[in-house]
């Protein structure tokens, strides 16, 4: 099939290099020129396991180009995907700017039947507009169906997401979309859930905020776990053994962040609220995770007293392991509030230090983690690389001014921190 994805972010270019790579001839347009130049001498703009040996290996079979023009790449394809930004507003809502932009686009430059599909984040029945868009300026006559089908890719693993997915959703009007979008994804073997235009988009903002509350109530039962006595992830464990609960997103430590959960809980709420529901569980999601931020500057206070000229070294930078992103990471919140009270910041992240440098201000970058941890009073670890789990310990308390740990991130056993002579610190232990 031909294949057009506009948007060469994180979605978009992974969408575009795993359906070059089931065999398909995909064009991949963004408005960013740059990006597109650098994209065809091999430049990748961002880090995301596997990606980078999939651009290179379907641009030399030929089975994967990319272009500046949403012209270009409409009129040689028959099915389009749309994988732009949609941002939040600071009332939560989603910035669909780009998205309208884009459907403008592609209405001027239909020719023949075209198969549009709605990938990206949006509010539920964005379908609507979209439709209602593409005949508006394509004219009358044109010949062309909406379908929607959310993307489910995690940073850090979205090349095997996208291939070896869960489940595929696809929201479709009709029989002819259905089976476009289908033949698309045949060579991929998962449940292929085809339901209406609107339950397609609700499915991702109702699976996001779900997945954001699991982190949030497990942060919960973790403050709680301090106050008695008990062990979170022992906790965690004995829950996530019931099929009904799952062991996924169980795991206690700074909050979650990056651009996803964040983005599409205020948005979820936004729409609640707009269609006259009071999503109270929603609200209290987004109150625990930035207190849970605090509560982990909290804890370096505890164990420093004083934080003024205080020496802390921090071990992660991006949201999550497995990624360069820094959207919305807890570490920006953490580091800010630890500044403010006078402390001193180093860090080191394996991938991430070039975005973190654009965030933070005051922040002495490190060539790896012994060089972040060196002189400290304190080392802060707040992304869980497995390259921080297989640190030489003995070498890193040699290395500190005082050894305290404070593991944001549930990374290291206790009773091992401890009988190596730390002050260990963790989330709910």
């Amino acid at each position: 099939m031909k294949i057009c994805v506009i948007g060469a972010g994180h979605v978009g270019l992974v969408t575009s290099a795993c359906f070059a790579q089931l065999g398909h001839s995909v064009i991949n347009v963004d408005n960013d020129k740059i990006r597109i130049r650098n994209l065809m001498k091999g430049s990748m703009p961002f880090f995301e396991p596997g990606l980078e040996r999939l651009v290179k290996e379907n641009r030399k079979n030929g089975r994967l180009g990319f272009s500046a023009s949403v012209v270009d790449g409409v009129k040689k394809c028959g099915l389009i995907f749309i994988c732009v930004g949609t941002p939040p507003r600071e009332d939560g809502e989603a910035d669909l700017s780009s998205v309208e932009k884009v459907v403008r686009k592609i209405a001027r430059s239909l020719s023949g039947y075209k198969t549009i599909v709605e990938k990206s984040t949006v509010p539920v029945n964005t379908w609507k507009w979209i439709k209602h868009t593409v005949g508006l300026y394509s004219g009358q006559g044109a010949d062309f169906d909406v379908a929607v089908n959310p993307e489910f890719l995690r940073e850090g693993s979205a090349v095997r997401d996208f291939l070896k997915p869960d489940r595929i959703v696809i929201g479709v009007e009709n029989e002819r979309a259905r089976k476009i979008i289908l033949e698309a994804y045949r060579k991929i073997k998962c449940p292929k859930i085809i339901t209406n235009l609107p339950t397609a988009e609700m499915i991702k903002h109702a699976s996001n905020s779900f997945l954001a509350t699991k982190i949030s109530y497990i942060n919960s039962v973790a403050n709680l776990c301090e106050k008695v006595g008990a062990d979170v992830q022992s906790v965690a464990q004995g829950m996530g053994y019931d099929p009904r609960i799952g062991k996924a997103f169980l795991s206690a430590g700074a909050g979650y962040g990056g651009f996803c959960f964040p983005k599409d809980l205020a948005a979820f709420i936004y729409i609640a609220e707009k269609n006259g529901y009071d999503f109270a569980i929603l609200k209290a999601v987004q109150k625990v995770n930035e207190e849970q931020k605090r509560a982990v500057a909290r804890k370096v206070k505890e164990a420093l007293w004083v934080l003024k000229d205080k020496v802390i070294g921090v071990l992660g930078l991006s949201f999550k392991p497995d990624t360069d992103d820094m959207r919305l990471a807890p570490s920006i919140d953490i580091i800010k509030a630890l500044q403010s009270d006078g402390a001193r910041i180093k860090a080191f992240d394996p991938a991430a230090m070039a975005n973190a440098k654009k965030l933070l201000r005051g922040v002495r970058f490190c060539k790896n983690a012994y060089s972040a941890a060196e002189g400290c009073d304190c080392v802060l670890v707040l992304t869980e690389w497995d390259e921080f789990r297989d640190l030489d310990l003995g070498k890193l308390k040699r290395l500190m001014k005082i050894p305290v740990i404070i593991d944001g991130r549930n990374i290291f056993k206790p009773e091992q921190m401890k009988k190596l002579g730390f002050v260990y610190k963790g989330i709910g232990r």
